[in-house]
């Protein structure tokens, strides 16, 4: 406040008398910033499946790994964690998006996301999906586009992923480009990077979601955020009092938004060209896909020396 008198309206008053004019006008806000009690407004969601949070990480993209993420804003259970070669592309978002619908046989009542043209498919997609409901989020509602800092459920989650995997990785990738091994100005060596880490990067997220889901989750001060498990909590609702905010969808319907997104025709992963020369060479020398970041480490450099050796 200081600050804000002497910059934008050209004040000049000491810091003591702006402490106690603050103190004399909000006794009860000084208190509170005085003991770090500041409320914060507190997040709800009904039940299962009345939200869902949709975002892109990029934290990895300097590398050219694009991963994508939703979670259900009452469990936290996360519904898919991907990683590709893009999450600007709005088939590719949608492809997540009904696999991941299919497998549950429902759409949520309502789903977040960021201002973006990679979710305009997975908007149609929603609004299509519940264009027969008759709830207050139903048709146009049902997709809602808001800040990140509005989309509190994912963005807060991401900071549990670079905690718990994608540290090691980005270090990892960071000791490789150090180490002369790695060069994102090269696009052979983006394409060698993407062949030989994606899958085992792909698994290891998977790996992360599956852990996370079946996970404890402690009791906090938002009342209105149970405790207990993800995947508890997102499938058996009655063990929490509330009903699962579901709705069932048609077989036919996922089809026909399949087809108008162009999903069949997404890709997120390495470029074929690329992939059918890497599998040549992996043949010729009897090598396998790696299953671990050494293993792939040494197919990338494996890879680079005998194409190297071609140009």
């Amino acid at each position: 406040m200081h600050q804000r008198l002497i910059i934008k309206y050209g004040q000049t008053i000491n810091q003591e008398s702006v402490r106690l004019i603050l103190k004399a006008l909000d006794p009860e806000g000084v208190e509170d910033r005085s003991r770090r009690r500041l409320r914060r407004r507190k997040y709800r969601a009904k039940g299962p499946n009345y939200i869902w949070h949709m975002d892109g990480y990029d934290k990895l993209k300097p590398f050219r790994f694009c991963v994508h993420g939703a979670t259900d804003g009452y469990s936290r259970r996360i519904l898919w964690l991907e990683v590709g070669t893009t999450d600007n592309d709005p088939s590719v978002i949608a492809q997540y998006f009904i696999t991941c619908v299919r497998g549950v046989a429902s759409a949520p009542r309502i789903i977040r996301a960021d201002y973006g043209t990679e979710n305009v498919n997975v908007a149609a997609i929603q609004r299509f999906l519940r264009r027969d409901c008759e709830d207050a989020f139903s048709g146009f509602k049902t997709f809602l586009y808001e800040k990140s800092v509005s989309n509190q459920r994912i963005e807060a989650w991401w900071a549990t992923l670079r905690r718990s995997n994608s540290d090691w990785w980005m270090n990892f990738f960071k000791d490789m480009r150090d180490m002369g091994l790695y060069n994102d100005g090269e696009p052979l060596q983006v394409e060698c990077l993407r062949y030989c880490f994606m899958n085992v990067l792909r698994n290891e997220l998977y790996q992360v979601a599956k852990l996370w889901n079946l996970h404890r989750i402690r009791p906090s001060a938002n009342n209105d955020s149970p405790p207990g498990r993800p995947d508890l909590l997102y499938f058996h609702p009655q063990a929490t009092d509330t009903i699962n905010y579901a709705t069932p969808v048609d077989e036919d319907d996922l089809d026909v938004s399949e087809y108008l997104a162009d999903v069949t025709n997404a890709s997120d992963s390495a470029d074929p060209a690329f992939a059918e020369l890497a599998q040549i060479i992996m043949d010729e020398k009897n090598l396998r896909m790696p299953e671990s970041a050494e293993e792939a480490r040494r197919l990338y450099i494996d890879s680079m020396h005998d194409i190297e050796a071609l140009r």
